[in-house]
Formats: C-alpha cells, structure tokens, sequence
C-alpha cells in the first residue's frame, strides 16, 4: 500500500460541513481507473478526485473526477474544491492569480481572488451546447418531479461537459416541496444520456437571486448538496431564456437547504459569452489515504 495525500474539501462555503464535500487524491500516479472508481465508491460522496501530472502543454496538473458510479468529463465543484487542495498543498503556483486545470473537457482556466480566510476561487465555465427539450419529455420532466415547470421557459438540455436537464419552477415553495421519483428520474437520465436534472426558481428577496436543487440518482447521487456544474448550466439556461443581462450582470444562487446545507454559487456573465463560476473552499479533512 502506498501512503497518499487526502484532503476532503468543502465547496460553495466558508463554513465546514455546509457545503458540497469533494474527496481530494493529491498523489493519483499509480492508480488506474479501476482503483479510481473503487475509491470513489467507498468516499462514497458526490465526487471524488484524483490530481495527476498534466499532459496537455499550459496545463498546471490533470484531474480526474468520479461519482460513485462513473468518471465524469467536467463538474463544478469537484473543480473548485481540487483547485484549493492543490493550492493549499503547495503542488501549484498561481502566475498573475491564475492557473490551469487539464480535464476531460480540455483546459480550464481558474483565477485565485483574495487570499487567506477570505480566499475564493472561480472559473470560466465550458462552452455550452443547449437542446430544447421535446414535449413529451417535458411531460415525462413533470412527472419525475411531481409539479409542473414553467413552460414558457422551455425546458432544455444543457452541456458544458457534464450534462443536466434544466427547468424552472413557478416559486421557492414549489422548488423545496420537490419529492422526485428518483428511480423514474434515473431511468429518464439514461434514456436522455443526461447527468441529472437541475431545476430553479426565483427568490423576491435576500442574498440569493435563485434557489437550485440538482438531483442525479442514474450517478448514485439522489441530491447533490450544492451543485457547480449544475448551477453553470442554470446560468446558461437563464440567459438562454432572457432572464438576465448579457455581459456585467451577476448573481448568487442558494442550494442545499433540502439537505442540511447552505451553500453559496457567484455567477458572473463576462464579454463573449463567458461564465465565470465562482465560491469559498474550506477543507475538513486533512490526512493520508493507504490504496
């Protein structure tokens, strides 16, 4: 057995335990992809990952990221919580408050704002492919949830790496009253070839513009906590959807109340198109993984 740097990271917060925790492999050389997915099953949270030497020219090192159940192209959270081990753990250096993830996405570009506790990390999200979703899949969308969406903003697929099905519903009520059949959601996943179902709605008033709650059991994840991919794709949809400004305008999003958290998504629309995702890490576990 070979001793190998751990980190378990809380994303989307300041404060341990009301994030979305990502399990963190600093030393992944060595490990093949079976080993990868039987650690991921036995962390046994949303995501666990693996930190690699890059092999792609720009790259600061290459990551690998897994769900109980299967290796994922691209997630949100699992980006920003490695970021901030690597950091952390001194095996990357920042040039300008910049540097850059090799994923299977291709390269992601990460920027450091702040320092120390007030430390946070943000993104530029994937670019996006949007696919409507049909009628009868929308029907389908309802019943899987057990509440109707708002169809004026249709729903749609959203693809920046990993996938999800967006909606949105009428109020936060309705959002939070959400019971899913999660069996009926898993099998409409596969049928779409989606990673899960990210669905929103609008707050009058508070901190938060959106409340988000991201449901993906075909993965063996019924809830994620507090979802970066999941919320990236929202921001794609709401703009999609006229929702909000074209570049300059920003939000926070609010997930995880549902299951015990209170997480805090920052997304900001810059020039061209860009998405840049954003939040607080904090790591609540330090130790050695034996594998």
């Amino acid at each position: 057995m070979k001793p190998r740097t751990y980190k378990v990271v809380d994303v989307f917060t300041s404060r341990p335990l009301l994030g979305n925790p990502v399990a963190v492999v600093l030393d992944a050389e060595g490990l093949d992809t079976a080993d990868m997915q039987r650690i991921a099953r036995w962390t046994n949270l949303s995501e666990t990952t693996f930190l690699l030497p890059p092999a792609a020219a720009g790259a600061d090192y290459r990551l690998r990221i897994f769900t109980p159940r299967s290796e994922l192209p691209f997630a949100g959270h699992p980006t920003l919580g490695s970021a901030h081990a690597a950091l952390e753990a001194g095996r990357v250096r920042p040039r300008d408050g910049r540097f850059v993830q090799e994923c299977g996405v291709g390269l992601v570009e990460l920027a450091v704002q702040d320092d120390g506790e007030t430390r946070r990390l943000a993104f530029n999200l994937p670019p996006a492919a949007v696919t409507p979703l049909r009628p009868g899949d929308v029907d389908e969308l309802e019943a899987v949830l057990g509440r109707a969406v708002v169809r004026e903003a249709a729903p749609a697929i959203v693809d920046v790496g990993a996938v999800w099905v967006v909606a949105q519903l009428a109020s936060v009520a309705d959002l939070l009253a959400l019971e899913p059949d999660f069996a009926r959601s898993a099998a409409f996943e596969r049928r779409l070839g989606v990673t899960g179902l990210s669905v929103f709605a609008e707050h009058g008033a508070g901190d938060a513009a959106i409340e988000v709650r991201s449901f993906a059991p075909s993965c063996g994840i019924n809830e994620d906590p507090v979802c970066g991919s999941g919320n990236g794709c929202v921001a794609v949809f709401r703009r999609e959807r006229g929702s909000v400004a074209a570049a300059g305008a920003a939000y926070t999003a609010a997930q995880g109340r549902c299951v015990g958290r209170d997480g805090r998504v920052a997304i900001e629309f810059g020039a061209e198109g860009r998405i840049v995702l954003g939040g607080s890490c904090v790591t609540c576990v330090d130790g050695t993984l034996r594998c």
